[in-house]
């Protein structure tokens, strides 16, 4: 891919990704909510910086506005912005909305600027969404991320299922454990989710890798951690077992914080 474009890029996945893509000869627009984060990384790669926020549909349309003002075009947008919030159905209104903005809205934005372009052309166009195994499966201890996630996944499939014949590849990330600030921040808060994911956590380079990797084809799932699509799969094949067993675990961290 020639002309690519990162969104929450300042750091952790999202500038493996812009690092990773660059290495192998790409132009690069390095995006984030933090300009500093966003230029440092810009500056490493001999990319572009372009902050914004991804949750914010006038930031996204100056992102798309300037990828085609500057490269000429996207060929792979990787919509990889995305907030963790720990909480239950009584946590506050605005930690769920800035989490449906971020986690949802922010792909939905995407997806108004980019395809009007996109869907006009003959030339191949990607987006990668970077949903999480929260989407596939759940995330204990946080309420908002598991159904946003949810959420953007379904959005991945519509948007698969509603434009390949158009030519338009979308593909969804769901790694689990990957070891970022996002996951550190989930360890010093005492998550015992975020204590389980970091038994096997990959590094942000090697999700990077598989992505480039999984770019070669068109698979809808992109899946760095092989044991996700079994315990999918059991999901789906017995759901009530499976749910019996997302309690105990439940359970069994509830007895720990005691």
């Amino acid at each position: 891919m020639s002309r690519v474009v990162v969104t929450g890029a300042g750091g952790g996945i999202g500038a493996a990704l812009a690092r990773r893509f660059a290495a192998d000869g790409a132009e690069v627009i390095v995006n984030d909510l933090d300009p500093a984060a966003a230029q440092a990384v810009a500056s490493d790669i001999g990319g572009l910086a372009v902050p914004g926020d991804a949750a914010n549909e006038d930031d996204t349309r100056r992102l798309v506005e300037t990828a085609w003002a500057e490269l000429g075009g996207i060929d792979l947008f990787c919509a990889n912005a995305g907030t963790l919030t720990a909480g239950d159905e009584a946590t506050p209104d605005d930690d769920w909305s800035r989490a449906w903005h971020v986690n949802v809205m922010s792909h939905v934005y995407v997806s108004r600027a980019l395809l009007p372009r996109w869907l006009d052309q003959d030339t191949p166009k990607r987006l990668v969404m970077t949903v999480s195994a929260a989407g596939l499966l759940s995330l204990l201890g946080s309420a908002p991320y598991s159904v946003t996630k949810h959420a953007a996944l379904a959005y991945a499939e519509w948007l698969r299922a509603t434009y390949a014949h158009r030519g338009l590849i979308v593909q969804a990330l769901c790694p689990q454990g990957v070891r970022t600030d996002m996951l550190n921040r989930g360890r010093e808060r005492g998550s015992a989710s975020a204590k389980l994911l970091s038994e096997s956590a990959l590094e942000a380079e090697e999700v990077a890798a598989i992505v480039a990797k999984a770019l070669e084809g068109d698979s809808f799932l992109i899946l760095p951690h092989a044991e996700v699509a079994e315990f999918f799969r059991l999901r789906a094949a017995d759901t009530d077992r499976w749910l019996g067993g997302m309690n105990k675990m439940q359970r069994t961290f509830e007895a720990g914080i005691r």
